[in-house]
């Protein structure tokens, strides 16, 4: 590992190619949105099938990677994190399927590093230090305004994001529990291999559950044929869809591989104003006047927790 400044080659290009993969994760918001509402997909069987495509997109990064990295010693954490992966993400495209804007839906995801900060102090002992509580309560005031204040009002559909947000957060955490002994490779690998089987196991548990007992499923989440595919311009959008995952995550590993984590996570939080601006061309989804605030608080708390927790040097590592 070698010192750089923030100014180097190598963690500009790293922006660069972190800003490709938010621009990319946009994307996949928008089109989340429109797959369940213009094409009639529940949202179980799209997030199945974007995944799915995703993985085969994906094997060329997991045969570099090498499958021998798949062995480890903690097989069990390994299948915990990814069903908790898969079903945040059910959880988190369900919301779009009932109806929540891609702006509120984005946002309120920005939530997820409060939810690690408070995972990390209780379950793996880290500190909960000063700067820490700031953010958490700085983020939680910008979560409020944008679910509580808008046009919207509060509903129990505000609370979707912010439940995918705390799933992904226990992903997260389980990722740090898991690197005190695992190699990264080790990681990526045993996510892109079993997540897609858990998207398979969580459509079949909840179709079956529609199928036995109706009333306690909603509708969004398990309509007609689990394993229906749209057609016309509804199958070429979930292909981009699929493409736009894979290369999200193409895009994420290459930035990793050239900048350190910190100096790169305000350039992944652009995916918010990209989410929220991309639904307003495109769908014509108007953000709320409380948006903005909203956003710019949990975004700061973001950036101020980074900022603090490097502030000890003003090197960054890179590969």
């Amino acid at each position: 590992m070698s010192q750089v400044s923030s100014t180097s080659p190598n963690t500009a290009t790293g922006a660069l190619f972190m800003v490709t993969a938010s621009l990319a994760f946009a994307g996949t918001n928008a089109l989340q949105s429109v797959l369940p509402w213009q094409f009639g997909m529940s949202s179980t069987g799209m997030a199945f099938w974007q995944y799915v495509i995703a993985s085969v997109l994906a094997l060329p990064l997991i045969l570099r990677i090498g499958v021998d990295k798949l062995r480890t010693r903690h097989p069990l954490a390994h299948e915990v994190r990814a069903f908790v992966s898969a079903l945040g993400v059910h959880v988190f495209v369900y919301g779009f399927a009932a109806g929540v804007p891609i702006w509120q839906m984005v946002t309120l995801l920005s939530t997820g590093p409060l939810f690690i900060i408070l995972g990390s102090t209780l379950f793996l002992g880290e500190r909960a230090s000063a700067p820490r509580i700031v953010a958490a309560m700085v983020g939680f005031a910008g979560a409020i305004i944008v679910s509580g204040v808008g046009s919207e009002g509060v509903t129990w559909h505000t609370l979707i994001p912010v439940a995918a947000a705390a799933l992904w957060a226990v992903t997260d955490v389980l990722t740090k529990y898991l690197a005190r002994e695992e190699p990264p490779e080790t990681l990526t690998l045993s996510l892109l291999v079993l997540v897609t089987p858990n998207h398979l196991f969580i459509l079949l548990v909840v179709n079956a559950l529609a199928w036995l007992s109706p009333a306690i499923v909603p509708a969004e989440l398990a309509t007609g044929f689990p394993f229906q595919l749209p057609t016309g311009a509804g199958l070429w959008l979930l292909v981009l869809l699929g493409a736009l995952t894979a290369l999200a995550r193409y895009f994420s590993s290459f930035a990793y591989k050239k900048a350190d984590a910190t100096f790169l996570q305000p350039f992944g939080d652009l995916q918010v104003p990209l989410s929220g601006l991309i639904g307003w061309i495109f769908l014509g989804q108007v953000p709320s006047m409380w948006f903005w605030p909203g956003a710019a608080l949990i975004l700061a708390a973001s950036s101020f927790i980074l900022w603090s927790e490097t502030e000890k040097g003003h090197t960054l590592s890179v590969a």
